[in-house]
């Protein structure tokens, strides 16, 4: 198994970090760049910023956030929400994104996955999907979760991968904000049936709750908001439980980096 990525995800409803439960009941957090900068110090593997009304209002507020950010941060940046062009992910990575999470424009429009894969490569163009468990199956959400498309979750897994897609964001709307833990069963359903990597959203509370669904869900990663912004956990003492769960990550101190 590869190492297992941590991904610190930074939700934003421009210019604060916000959390909800559900996707719903924003808490603002403040300035979405300090939280980041303290991930990146902390160790973390990579980062993702949404812009989480993005869709709903038709634009983009993240690109002067994410200049700011690369100023000191240098891990990968993936950036989403309100992404519905190539020329849109073209601005991203202007602005010092390494990869776009596409949703909203991708439900709306399929094509999208494969222009922004020939035009800047698989690696960069990753499918976001929200899923809910409606009817005894699993349903993709858009909108920041607000909105039902006719689409199952598993069958537009497998689409997005043959469309061009390097990589899944998994998030389970039931789970999100909760801290009760990931979804297992939704995960492993499509990591059964891609072989793209998929990262785990929604849930996380407490470090068992990753080691779960890395066994369970197969998962590549994982996107940890909550525990990480309200001081639960910081990225160290996850990646210490992890090693201690023979859960392979980078072990930072190993490699002489400075951590914490």
């Amino acid at each position: 198994m590869r190492n297992v990525r941590l991904i610190a995800r930074l939700d934003v409803k421009a210019p604060n970090l916000v959390k909800g439960i559900h996707m719903e009941g924003l808490r603002k957090l403040g300035d979405p760049n300090d939280f980041a900068l303290q991930y990146y110090e902390q160790g973390i593997d990579e980062i993702f910023y949404t812009d989480i009304v993005a869709s709903l209002y038709e634009r983009n507020t993240l690109f002067g956030i994410l200049e700011k950010a690369t100023d000191d941060i240098f891990v990968p940046i993936t950036v989403g929400g309100g992404i519905r062009s190539v020329a849109d992910v073209a601005a991203a990575l202007r602005s010092g994104a390494d990869k776009v999470a596409i949703n909203t424009a991708a439900i709306k429009d399929k094509k999208i996955i494969s222009d922004v894969a020939k035009r800047f490569g698989s690696q960069c163009m990753v499918l976001s999907i929200q899923a809910k468990f409606i009817d005894n199956h699993w349903v993709a959400f858009y909108d920041n979760g607000r909105e039902c498309s006719d689409l199952d979750v598993i069958e537009w897994a497998k689409l997005g991968q043959q469309l061009g897609a390097g990589e899944i964001i998994l998030t389970s709307v039931d789970m999100e904000g909760t801290g009760k833990g990931f979804d297992c069963s939704l995960m492993r359903v499509v990591t059964d049936v891609v072989t793209i990597p998929v990262i785990a959203g929604g849930g996380m509370g407490k470090p068992d709750d990753l080691v779960r669904v890395v066994k369970e869900g197969n998962v590549d990663a994982v996107a940890m908001a909550s525990v990480l912004h309200y001081g639960k956990q910081t990225v160290d003492d996850i990646r210490k439980f992890c090693i201690k769960s023979e859960i392979p990550v980078r072990n930072l101190h190993d490699a002489g980096l400075k951590v914490g």
